[in-house]
């Protein structure tokens, strides 16, 4: 798939990790992206994410070596003993096309990185193969190795070993509300729902692994943006530190044809910011309705 500068596309992921110098060696000498930037976090730019605390942070950005323009900004920031992944609402994993994912836990073996779902075949779904695995920061990571499309969605065969973001996963308390928000708020579509047995939610809950789960994505056309994932009663919402990032997966940047227009209600007003994120181009912050940190950049 060409990468294109499109209304939807996801632009960048933000993981909060304790370790900036073993997150950058797990995701830049593992995994083999680029680094783009090096340096303290922007006090201006923490700020709009709601995120004060993390100004002055240590703070990388890399890039995939396919050249796509979807960054992965890590950003250093302490880690609560007791955080949990994949039992809160709010950004729980991303996912990136890759090459070979059968050959991915050798190469990781002695990483930062913590494998949770090997590679797999799955009966009866041809269209794709992925692993999970967890990073330093508890982030949650998809390795996916597309084979085919599906009769909804056209999925990008990575151009690299390890490409770039082109799904990010949402939990949420109610699907309905959640995907009726990107639909009428961002102007996405919705790409079809589904119930199916999921193992990372099951086990995360303590359920059997033939537990069913309903999930439904969100689209623009047939390109994947969004899986909304909806979560068992035991949930909760995602405890923040006071003025710091969500821990894990902590925000997504989507990529927005217009601003005006758009009933948006800013969690920071729009500005114009500099960078290979943003390319000068209006940029502001919401929060989205399972508490997620959505940082829209305006490309019209």
């Amino acid at each position: 798939m060409v990468w294109s500068l499109t209304h939807g596309r996801i632009l960048s992921g933000v993981i909060a990790t304790p370790d900036l110098a073993g997150s950058l060696a797990d995701y830049r000498d593992r995994l083999g992206l680029t680094l783009v930037e090096h340096g303290s976090l922007c006090a201006d730019l923490a700020a709009s994410w709601n995120a004060p605390a993390v100004a002055g942070a240590l703070s990388a950005l890399l890039q995939p070596p396919s050249g796509a323009g979807c960054f992965l900004r890590l950003v250093e920031q302490p880690l609560a003993a007791d955080f949990q992944p994949t039992r809160s609402f709010g950004w729980n994993a991303f996912e990136m096309t890759v090459k070979d994912v059968f050959g991915w836990p050798d190469r990781l073996a002695g990483s930062g990185f913590e494998i949770v779902g090997p590679p797999k075949e799955i009966p009866g779904l041809a269209y794709f193969v992925a692993m999970q695995m967890l990073g330093r920061g508890r982030e949650m990571m998809y390795m996916n190795e597309v084979r085919l499309d599906t009769p909804s969605s056209d999925l990008p065969r990575a151009a690299a070993p390890v490409d770039h973001i082109f799904i990010a996963v949402l939990a949420t308390p109610d699907i309905g509300p959640t995907l009726e928000w990107y639909k009428t708020t961002l102007g996405l579509d919705e790409g079809g729902r589904y119930t199916i047995p999921y193992t990372m939610i099951s086990k995360a809950f303590g359920q059997p692994p033939e537990t069913l789960h309903s999930l439904a994505m969100v689209q623009k056309g047939r390109m994947p943006i969004i899986e909304i994932d909806a979560y068992p009663a035991e949930a909760t919402p995602r405890a923040v530190p006071k003025g710091a990032l969500p821990p894990g997966n902590a925000l997504v940047t989507l990529a927005v044809d217009r601003f005006d227009g758009r009933a948006i209600e800013w969690l920071s007003q729009p500005v114009a910011r500099v960078g290979p994120v943003y390319g000068g181009c209006r940029t502001g912050v919401v929060r989205g309705p399972a508490g997620e940190l959505l940082e829209l950049v305006e490309i019209g």
